[in-house]
């Protein structure tokens, strides 16, 4: 059986805005939501509290955290890949790069004006989130 990832990442809400990671070049360079790979002893929340914690230094409940999207994707290697993406617009703490040498920095956007190095996937599920629609699936 081909490998199966699963992950969780954040779209956290502020007055309008969404929050972005800034990756480093050796990264990509592109812009990305918080989160990360759910470890064998984790469930999805718990996953995205501790990389969350970890990548943007803001703390979060699982009571604030509502599912938003989740993607279905095949990956280069041929395994899969399940994110679950969940929203928030209450946390705590001041968001800041954690992890310097993977993130460059964290910047609040609009929506309506997102950036042109937004990873491709992030830009399809934040597409398919504004329609509302809860499942899709993505391929390169």
């Amino acid at each position: 059986m081909k490998d199966i990832t699963l992950k969780a990442r954040l779209i956290l809400y502020d007055r309008g805005k969404i929050l972005l990671l800034r990756q480093r070049k050796a990264q990509g360079g592109n812009y990305t939501l918080p989160g990360g790979t759910v470890e064998d002893s984790e469930f999805a929340r718990q996953c995205l509290i501790r990389e969350c914690k970890e990548e943007a230094g803001i703390s979060l409940k699982p009571e604030n955290l509502k599912l938003a999207h989740v993607l279905h994707k095949r990956t280069r290697n041929g395994g899969q890949r399940v994110t679950f993406y969940f929203k928030a617009n209450t946390w705590k703490g001041e968001p800041t790069s954690r992890e310097p040498a993977k993130f460059k920095d964290v910047e609040w956007f609009d929506l309506e004006n997102l950036p042109a190095r937004l990873t491709g996937t992030v830009r399809h599920v934040l597409k398919q989130y504004r329609k509302g629609v809860l499942y899709s699936e993505f391929q390169k």
